[in-house]
């Protein structure tokens, strides 16, 4: 973890009356100068014991805070815009959000959550767009993998992200284009090798308990997030329970021929009645990814659209889809996004192509905790393809599609101001 720059001392001076006159708006609008690294801001406070809240719908979702001095300077260090208002105009902000006809809440931000992110090790960062941009607001987390998640150490954590991982064993469907390459070999290998050590015959049984250990995760109140194949491929890896979905090009045996029939959509988060694509040549997983229909679009024309949600009644939807914009630049990857007739009826749909009509942004709630998952691999590379370099957020600092996946990341540390004893 970074080392914070301000030793905490410094808060408790700042603790005077003199030094909390007034307060710290962080505008979140078309006005803001670096909308990512403002989530780190937030982020950074909740680090040092500051509460601060998050205004729902105003002004983009911007945040209110206490005026400690050094707050304002570390948002000048980081390029953050942001305004000093007096205690006044805070009350009037209060009162306009207060009004029944208005659709604004507030919600109080408290205790920064431990982030844990389920990655190789061998991974570098650009190669999954959460850990970039991370990295990029400066907000800390832990790596973790299959060695960590099978010997029960999720509990430590409070949010959790999925690298675009293969939850079936299949390594990614990537043996057609990619079977000879040195990294696909070494890939193979170095998940075998892992497979042995903790006791498992295959990787796709390792996969398939690692899947099972985040669904229990979950399921106690644990935060889930995932991009990519790390959708589908999960629900599928909990709905194949106990059958052989892969062939023997990926485990050294032939899949179940009656998998299909098997399935047990009731055991997977988002999605039911879908078809697993079983053929090592084909890259899909199932017929839940749009990818093809996006390829109609074109990428001039492919947008999605964030659904307008009551801040008052529908928190949790309404603090995912905090954004400046509605309309957001769609992504490739090998998931896409979601086609509508296989989502199940408790999924909360947050974004979506209207054009060809399939979702891109979904929630739900699963036992105590709650779920996200977000087609695409990257929202500022339309189409990124294995081996590209890696995007560069500084030219990327406003960048709506990376705001949602950090609305994700202050989720747990929400809490309703009208709750509050």
């Amino acid at each position: 973890m970074k080392a914070l720059r301000i030793p905490l001392i410094i808060f408790f001076l700042a603790l005077s009356p003199v030094a909390r006159a007034g307060m710290i708006l962080i505008p979140m609008d078309d006005t803001q100068s670096n909308h990512l690294k403002a989530y780190g801001i937030a982020f950074w406070v909740l680090q040092n014991n500051i509460s601060l809240e998050w205004l729902l719908n105003y002004r983009g979702g911007s945040f209110l805070l206490g005026n400690y001095p050094d707050i304002s300077r570390e948002c000048t260090i980081r390029g953050v815009s942001f305004q000093v208002i007096a205690d006044v105009q805070a009350q009037q902000i209060y009162a306009e959000i207060a009004d029944p006809e208005v659709n604004m809440e507030r919600v109080k931000l408290e205790v920064a959550p431990k982030i844990a992110v389920y990655s190789p090790l061998g991974k570098q960062p650009w190669d999954d767009a959460v850990t970039l941009v991370l990295t990029y607001a400066e907000i800390p987390y832990t790596t973790i993998y299959d060695r960590e998640i099978i010997r029960g150490e999720l509990p430590k954590y409070d949010w959790l992200h999925l690298h675009h991982e293969d939850f079936t064993g299949q390594y990614g469907k990537f043996y057609r284009s990619f079977r000879n390459a040195a990294w696909y070999q070494e890939e193979v290998r170095s998940q075998e090798q892992m497979a042995a050590e903790l006791g498992f015959s295959k990787v796709s049984l390792m996969k398939r308990q690692v899947a099972l250990n985040i669904r229990e995760f979950v399921a106690g109140g644990g935060f889930l997030f995932t991009m990519c194949s790390g959708t589908d491929s999960f629900d599928i890896a909990l709905a194949g329970e106990g059958t052989d979905l892969v062939e023997s090009v990926f485990d050294g045996d032939p899949s179940d021929p009656a998998a299909q029939s098997k399935l047990d959509f009731d055991q997977g988060f988002a999605f039911r009645n879908y078809r697993i694509e079983k053929d090592p040549m084909v890259y899909e997983f199932s017929d839940i990814d749009g990818t093809d229909d996006h390829g109609t679009l074109g990428e001039l024309k492919d947008f999605f659209t964030l659904f307008d949600f009551s801040a008052k009644w529908d928190i949790i939807p309404t603090i995912l889809t905090q954004n400046h914009t509605q309309v957001i630049h769609g992504f490739m990857g090998q998931t896409t996004s979601f086609r509508s007739q296989f989502l199940k009826s408790n999924v909360t749909v947050m974004g979506e192509s209207k054009a060809i009509g399939v979702a891109k942004y979904v929630h739900g709630e699963f036992g105590q905790g709650q779920w996200t998952y977000y087609g695409g691999h990257d929202p500022e590379d339309y189409r990124h393809l294995v081996g590209d370099p890696p995007t560069d957020l500084n030219l990327f600092p406003n960048s709506p599609g990376y705001r949602l996946i950090l609305n994700n990341i202050l989720f747990p540390a929400a809490r309703r101001e009208k709750q509050k004893t």
